[in-house]
């Protein structure tokens, strides 16, 4: 007998207060009970939020303990390598981890099994050969421009060089979890359990005499990253050997080139976004404001976090719907926009008000970044307002607009960063993110109406596309 929430609430609740909650313990019973793609991709939104909850969680504890531990200078360095590693690490799969999840449910779909096996095998060995270049070709420009870099960062950026290629495996992992509707495969090595190695090696590293500073910090993420990722590798391989029967291979390399290339752009555009406020701030200014811009992120990130949910569960239903469904489309993706706006509200108002005591928690510097919060989520509110619009335009085939999107907004926000930072310092580098939110929602909002006639705004009804 399957568990209701409406029925539940009849029973125990007064009659007047059960009839008023029952619409809302209606839908919930819609997300985790149904059967279909709208059942579940909400379902794996759901856990996609639930991870990123306990993630944000434990990335603040962790983040808190770091800069506890290291002070605010070392802990900046440690802030700056991290990120650019993440981030060069997230574009040295060129595309494959998002477009996996369009070919994936694709080859399935169509019994396409050999095509299936060759994208799974050729993106994985692709991704790790094109990272390890990347990282060793990082390593020595940084060896080379040393003379021009602060000395402080040499070392710790190439140390960091050697976690590349395990975080661009771990993203094309993700992805193809995510094209299987793995949800907890696919979030769980990133968002929870490296961090939390990342922690435990720190804290071992110190315990056994090591100095509290950015190398050592580096070390301990280079020895989380390489556990997680093969774990994961582990993991995924064993559940696609059971779903994929063995046989022969076909390769379509320059096809699946061909298409993750402006996917690779958009992510590229998308994901430099950002994080190009805390990359600017490390550029202009020394590493204790990059430790005091980077917790106020950090601490912004429980808001950030219900757009990344909806967008990890939705991107291969838009996939599906694409092909040969507008009408389903059209109403799925206005759908995907209130599972954005609503929560991300909520979070927002939260985070302002418990802003300040949980900056607290770095140390007493932390707080004047407390001021930033109010600025900077209105720029996440502007994008949580149109939904994961360009997840919707990649899967639809519309990515190369979209990354012309993504070209515009980051140059407008690495404009005004290089134009408001030397004056107004953190406040400048708060107004350029904020300013290049509202923009890019504002593009790809109008992008999606005029190329697939779908209104993706919270507050515009449907019929304002006709």
């Amino acid at each position: 007998m399957r568990f209701s929430a409406a029925t539940t609430a009849g029973r125990f609740l007064p009659q007047r207060l059960a009839l008023r909650v029952e619409p809302l313990l209606g839908r919930i019973d819609a997300v985790l009970f149904t059967a279909d793609e709208r059942g579940e991709a909400g379902r794996m939104s759901v856990i996609a939020f639930s991870i990123r909850i306990v993630s944000a969680v434990i990335a603040f504890i962790s983040q808190v303990l770091m800069a506890r531990w290291m002070g605010s200078f070392e802990y900046g360095i440690f802030v700056l390598v991290w990120v650019t590693m993440v981030i060069v690490g997230n574009l040295a799969c060129l595309g494959f981890h998002t477009s996996v999840i369009r070919f994936i449910p694709e080859y399935r779909e169509r019994g396409m099994m050999d095509e299936l096996r060759g994208i799974v095998v050729a993106s994985r060995l692709f991704v790790l050969i094109a990272s390890t270049i990347i990282a060793g070709l990082g390593a020595l420009t940084v060896w080379l421009a040393a003379p021009w870099i602060e000395n402080y960062y040499v070392i710790p950026f190439i140390l960091g060089a050697f976690c590349l290629p395990m975080i661009a495996v771990s993203d094309l992992l993700q992805g193809q979890a995510r094209a299987n509707s793995w949800a907890l495969f696919a979030l769980s090595p990133t968002y929870l359990i490296r961090p939390v190695l990342i922690l435990l090696f720190m804290a071992l590293m110190l315990f056994a005499g090591y100095a509290a500073d950015a190398r050592t910090a580096i070390f301990a993420s280079i020895a989380a990253t390489y556990v997680t990722t093969l774990a994961q590798l582990i993991g995924v391989t064993h559940r696609m050997e059971r779903q994929i029967p063995a046989g022969p291979m076909k390769v379509h390399f320059a096809q699946w080139f061909v298409v993750s290339l402006p996917i690779f752009l958009v992510e590229s555009f998308f994901f430099l976004l950002t994080n190009a406020d805390v990359l600017m701030v490390g550029a202009y200014m020394d590493p204790n404001d990059v430790a005091v811009y980077f917790a106020t992120v950090k601490t912004l990130a429980l808001v950030h976090f219900v757009y990344f949910a909806v967008k990890a569960g939705v991107a291969q239903r838009y996939a599906q719907f694409t092909h040969g469904e507008p009408e389903k489309l059209a109403a799925f993706a206005r759908e995907t926009v209130s599972w954005t706006f609503w929560p991300s509200l909520l979070m927002a108002l939260l985070v302002l008000a418990l802003g300040k005591p949980m900056l607290v928690l770095f140390g007493p510097e932390f707080t004047s970044g407390y001021p930033l919060l109010f600025l900077l989520v209105f720029g996440v509110v502007a994008r949580a307002a149109v939904g994961p619009c360009e997840s919707l335009l990649t899967m639809s085939g519309n990515q190369n607009i979209c990354a012309a999107v993504y070209a515009m907004t980051l140059a407008f926000n690495i404009g005004l960063n290089v134009m408001l930072i030397p004056h107004f310092g953190l406040w400048g580098a708060a107004m350029a993110t904020a300013f290049a939110m509202i923009f890019e929602a504002s593009a790809l909002s109008f992008t999606v109406w005029r190329k697939l006639g779908i209104v993706m705004a919270i507050f515009v009804p449907a019929k304002g596309a006709a």
